[in-house]
């Protein structure tokens, strides 16, 4: 059942995901050579809860920490652990909170010191294409038209996308439907209606578009261990263009400082 959110619920989602923001801003702080994920986890729990959220992940479905810390060639869902950070590692830092009664997530790349250029551009083009589909997500369009912008734009750019997970509606669950897949036909899909709120997430990968699952049960890599990038956003659904409810400003703000 696809939800359709007032223009009330709509702020409260809002609030959500700009802390969900305001979150991983405080951990890219940390994000350097030298510090482990764990520490990472431990700062943004405590982040959430001073700003009177609860972390979305923790516990959710068993998950045992507050972020999803992918590192180089983990996709999505890693656990936050004793792992140290090193020079050229690139990191997805993905971030879900629950307050007054909605869900806010979203996820973001970095890269660790300096980084191959290679690296570099996997994380560019993958963030662009997050915004590709974000200019398709609009009232009257299908979710598969989101799909096939971020998908044309990867393969044009010589990388692959993720076929096994997708992005999806977001509310009082952390997943509601649709699904929003990072690939797919144009004019294909359920329709998109102004008042959805989806979460659209490219997991686009340097190597083949193939992945498996770890053995914790969780963290899903690279079938061929090439580096991946991932990039979300959560947006709601207008007539004309997408209001994004996420922002990468907080960010940006950091990693220019």
């Amino acid at each position: 059942m696809i939800q359709i959110r007032t223009a009330e619920e709509i702020e409260l989602l809002r609030e959500s995901n700009l802390l969900v923001s305001k979150t991983i801003s405080e951990v890219a702080r940390w994000i350097k050579p030298g510090v482990t994920t764990e520490k990472i986890d431990h700062i943004a729990e405590d982040f959430i809860r001073s700003h009177d959220g609860i972390p979305g992940f923790l516990g959710y479905k068993g998950f045992p920490k507050t972020l999803c810390t992918s590192v180089n060639c983990q996709v999505v869902h890693g656990i936050p652990s004793k792992y140290v950070l090193e020079e050229g590692d690139i990191l997805s830092v993905d971030c879900g909170v629950l307050k007054n009664g909605f869900y806010g997530d979203s996820a973001y790349t970095f890269a660790v010191g300096a980084v191959s250029d290679d690296r570099k551009k996997l994380m560019e083009v993958t963030k662009r294409a997050l915004f590709k589909g974000i200019e398709m997500a609009r009232a009257g369009n299908r979710v598969g038209d989101i799909g096939w912008a971020v998908q044309q734009y990867c393969e044009e750019n010589g990388f692959s996308v993720v076929r096994e997970l997708v992005g999806h509606g977001l509310g009082k669950s952390l997943h509601e439907a649709p699904e929003v897949p990072n690939f797919g036909r144009r004019n294909k899909g359920p329709m998109l209606k102004a008042g959805m709120v989806i979460c659209i997430e490219p997991m686009v990968n340097m190597g083949r578009k193939e992945v498996v699952q770890e053995q914790d049960g969780w963290t899903i890599r690279t079938s061929d261990k090439k580096p991946s990038a991932h990039f979300e956003h959560a947006v709601a659904i207008k007539n004309g263009e997408a209001d994004i409810l996420s922002t990468f400003k907080f960010i940006e703000e950091v990693e220019n400082n």
